[in-house]
């Protein structure tokens, strides 16, 4: 691993968030969000984005593996070359708060993408997204267009899905960001078992209802 000064993060920030990008980015594979490499993780560390490398089993990643690239995408840190979603990642940094991202291609999540523009309101764990979950329009991965897709996307969420492709979220850890990832893949999980009951319509939620929930989300947890 290069000197962490090089990356402009503090020396003892890097290896322990980089621990948990991989431990995240094994999470994906182990709880069927991913197959082989495909997917990425990501988190910032400073100035410094720590990123999933292109075509590397996660379970062959260590401590010495860690790629870094600062926020125009100039790789700052280690010998392995980034993620090809490198667009996607340094597009919501640049354009949020995120500290953390997680993209896969959760099955029943990357189903739904072929169907709707938005996934529909089946449940009220949409708020924790912001509100309804956007479809991305399909766009080549790898590419500036389909960044720029996602972000249109992601307005005033937290959350999208990308067409014919999979998922992406963001938090403000990679806990959050994961956790939103399987919130996401569940409720679309559950809208496809649903609407597949032969002569049946599932019932929706309205905004009014979403937005009842969403206050009353901003007090879940414990306190302190």
């Amino acid at each position: 691993m290069r000197e962490f000064e090089q990356a402009g993060a503090a020396r003892d920030d890097i290896p322990r968030i980089w621990a948990q990008v991989v431990a995240t980015a094994r999470r994906t594979t182990a709880d069927g969000l991913v197959v082989g490499t495909s997917g990425n993780v990501s988190a910032r560390a400073g100035d410094v984005v720590l990123v999933t490398p292109t075509g590397v089993p996660y379970d062959r990643l260590g401590p010495g593996d860690a790629v870094g690239v600062d926020l125009d995408g100039r790789q700052v840190l280690g010998d392995l070359a980034p993620t090809s979603e490198l667009p996607m990642h340094l597009a919501v940094y640049r354009s949020t708060d995120a500290a953390a991202i997680v993209h896969t291609h959760a099955v029943h999540a990357t189903a739904v993408s072929t169907l709707v523009t938005e996934v529909p309101l089946i449940h009220y764990m949409a708020a924790a997204l912001g509100g309804p979950v956007r479809v991305a329009p399909y766009a080549l991965y790898g590419t500036e267009e389909l960044a720029a897709h996602m972000l249109r996307a992601l307005d005033g969420r937290t959350g999208c899905l990308l067409q014919n492709h999979g998922t992406l979220t963001y938090g403000a850890t990679l806990d959050q960001a994961y956790d939103r990832t399987a919130q996401l893949e569940w409720m679309c999980r559950v809208w496809l078992t649903a609407a597949a009951v032969p002569g049946h319509t599932p019932s929706l939620l309205g905004p009014g209802l979403l937005d009842e929930a969403a206050a009353k989300l901003r007090g879940y947890g414990q306190r302190g």
